[in-house]
């Protein structure tokens, strides 16, 4: 199992731990924002997402609306975006919109 994210239609970014992307929607919800991978960073006190998905392509946080946290233990935690992963030293803030 991988650690994943997906923005469905409606904007709301999930999380979980599953071996495809499609495995974080719900009966008729799509990945249309796009998805990635995710890991929880102690030192930085953050969420690293990164990467993009195969099935859905790269994440666009444009469409974010709402952070569904329960796929990752349901405690919300600043999210960073690493756009030049596997390089680290960029990181750009993830807001909800």
């Amino acid at each position: 199992m991988y650690q994943k994210f997906i923005i469905t239609q409606d904007g709301v970014l999930k999380f979980g731990r599953v071996y495809l992307h499609h495995d974080l929607l719900s009966y008729g919800e799509d990945g249309t924002g796009g998805g990635g991978l995710w890991k929880h960073d102690p030192l930085r006190g953050a969420v690293l997402l990164y990467g993009r998905s195969f099935e859905f392509g790269p994440p666009d946080f444009a469409l974010l609306r709402r952070i569904d946290w329960q796929g990752m233990g349901g405690k919300p935690s600043a999210l960073l975006y690493l756009p030049k992963w596997p390089d680290e030293s960029i990181a750009e803030p993830v807001f909800v919109r």
